[in-house]
């Protein structure tokens, strides 16, 4: 870092040949490699070196390549909330809107190393202490992250979270998909969703509090369809055990499924992030390289009283679950 504090990278392997590389710096997905015919696709979005992530902040968008996001994934209706009568202003970094926390949010931290645990089903946990009014949130909040490689090719990731006072949270994941390897683009590949609408949204994609009925609609995805572009839109999925999402790449023969137990998983391709940006193994990543599955609650939650709770209690644990699952069609 350019304070000198240094920078780990670790590599989570299992017995089929699976390898999953994060970084400390935002607790950052920076690899995921899968053997497909004998040989290691990387099926995500990234940087070769710690300074390309650092100056990704830098562009007019940035792309939170593979990283944690929050304190808050998504946007903030003109960067203020209120919250037991108190109204909070946080960081204005999208349209005078808060997206993604702000522009320090999570995914722009060194997170400490909490634990390491290797052997089968290794696993790594991060933890992140973020001050009272950090980019503006109210309460000293303590996050743990563990992501888990399972011996059935199965990434978990699990979240934890506390804070000494009230506040708001959501807590995401930000990889950029591409299970026909990140040199290639995600617009041949099929995706499902199981969701009948999605939250409707002003010309600023800030949620109105309504919903759009998918019935009869260019995103309905229950029917598995060709990746779709642009998009950037938030699904309502029933949180269970069930399935929510899957990306299917028909050259490789490789299905990623989407578990979690949040109501939304928000679809994002492209849009104005980057027209041409170089990426790792020096490939020329655009628009169309890759695609997100951020698994999360509502966008603006904060500010409307009928979406599901963002509100972390004092004294209480948040927590997430999200599983992405990968399998051959073979």
């Amino acid at each position: 870092m350019p304070n000198k504090e240094e920078i780990y990278s670790f590599e989570l392997a299992n017995k089929n040949g699976m390898k999953v590389q994060i970084i400390n710096y935002g607790a950052t997905i920076t690899s995921i490699q899968i053997p497909v015919n004998g040989k290691l696709t990387d099926i995500v979005l990234g940087f070769d070196n710690l300074e390309a992530y650092l100056e990704s902040y830098n562009l007019p968008s940035a792309p939170y390549f593979g990283t944690t996001v929050g304190r808050y994934a998504g946007r903030i209706h003109k960067a203020s909330f209120s919250l037991d009568d108190i109204e909070f202003k946080l960081d204005e970094n999208n349209n005078g809107n808060a997206l993604h926390g702000g522009d320090m949010g999570f995914g722009r931290k060194i997170w400490n190393v909490a634990s390491v645990i290797s052997g089968e089903n290794p696993s790594v946990t991060f933890s992140l202490l973020s001050e009272h009014l950090d980019e503006g949130f109210p309460g000293e909040m303590t996050v743990y992250l563990t992501y888990t490689l399972t011996e059935e090719n199965e990434l978990k990731l699990e979240y934890k979270a506390t804070s000494i006072e009230d506040t708001v949270i959501n807590l995401t994941h930000h990889s950029y998909f591409n299970l026909d390897g990140h040199d290639t683009n995600v617009l041949k590949q099929q995706m499902f969703i199981k969701s009948d609408k999605i939250l409707e949204t002003n010309s600023d994609n800030i949620p109105t509090g309504n919903y759009t009925d998918l019935t009869n609609h260019d995103f309905d995805f229950r029917t598995p369809k060709n990746c779709p572009f642009p998009i950037d839109n938030s699904f309502v999925v029933n949180s269970n055990t069930e399935i929510v999402a899957q990306l299917i790449s028909l050259k490789n023969n490789l299905r990623m499924s989407v578990y979690t137990d949040q109501p939304s998983v928000h679809i994002y391709v492209g849009g104005n992030c980057f027209g041409k940006l170089k990426g790792k193994e020096n490939v020329d990543y655009n628009a169309q390289s890759g695609i997100c599955f951020e698994t999360q609650n509502f966008p603006d939650a904060p500010n409307h009283a009928h979406f599901p709770n963002a509100v972390l209690k004092k004294g209480e644990e948040y927590t997430q679950k999200t599983l992405y699952k990968f399998e051959s069609l073979n």
